[in-house]
């Protein structure tokens, strides 16, 4: 499914539903969707945002012969605790198969990955991200360290506050973003700069996605009177355009 996300081409849910662990969660704009389909009557979402696994579409990227970048559950989390380890062996078991394809896996859940990492298999294509929403969450990204991915990053998305020190050793790729949509908290210019002069020098791929706010499109996506939309080279396939 093509997506307005803006460093991906495409969305993949083999997994909806959720539930809330830190404070990025407050505003969950997946749970907002998921509530807003449910009325609408799309059979997928007719538990609201309960997590669920969704055997029908579990193959799906496999029928997408032209080569995409695919945001693996931007409805739900991998590595929920609700879902059990068989299902999440057997979406992986899709992303090494489709190895024409990109897969970006983003969690919230850093200690299960961890603990789970050496029981899955970790092909160039798939790459693994935890989110970091503050300075008290960045033990995530030690988490993040014990797996072999071939592309580790961190989406600092909704950026929450300051991070000072950002432990980037074995990490390929930062996003950082503001929350937007109702209730949006506020992102202070001086957190994103300060991030972005972390990853410059130390060589790592730096992406803005957002300012955020209730309306996005009025607050763009500049920073410093320029995009940043770098992204990491290890691990894609040459036929994925990567700007």
């Amino acid at each position: 499914m093509k997506t307005r996300i803006e460093w991906t081409q495409a969305t993949w849910n083999p997994t909806t539903g959720c539930s809330k662990i830190s404070p990025g969660c407050r505003n969950c704009y997946a749970e907002r969707m998921a509530k807003r389909l449910q009325a609408m009557g799309q059979p997928r979402y007719r538990n609201g945002f309960a997590v669920v696994a969704h055997e029908e579409i579990l193959e799906r990227p496999l029928s997408w012969h032209k080569p995409h970048m695919i945001f693996v559950n931007s409805m739900s989390d991998l590595f929920h605790e609700d879902l059990p380890l068989e299902f999440i062996r057997r979406v992986f078991d899709v992303m090494v198969r489709a190895k024409h394809h990109v897969f970006q896996i983003l969690t919230k859940r850093a200690r299960r990955l961890a603990e789970l990492a050496d029981r899955l298999p970790w092909p160039e294509n798939v790459w693994m991200g935890v989110t970091v929403e503050n300075a008290d969450y960045t033990w995530r990204i030690d988490c993040l360290r014990q797996v072999p991915a071939a592309v580790r990053f961190v989406s600092l998305e909704p950026l929450l506050g300051p991070i000072d020190e950002l432990p980037l050793q074995g990490v390929h790729w930062v996003i950082v973003g503001g929350e937007s949509g109702p209730g949006a908290r506020h992102m202070d210019p001086h957190w994103v700069r300060r991030i972005r002069d972390q990853c410059v020098p130390a060589n790592v791929a730096f992406f803005f996605k957002q300012w955020g706010g209730v309306n996005k499109k009025a607050t763009g996506r500049a920073l410093d009177g320029r995009t940043w939309d770098e992204f990491p080279q290890a691990g894609a396939p040459d036929s994925i355009l990567l700007s």
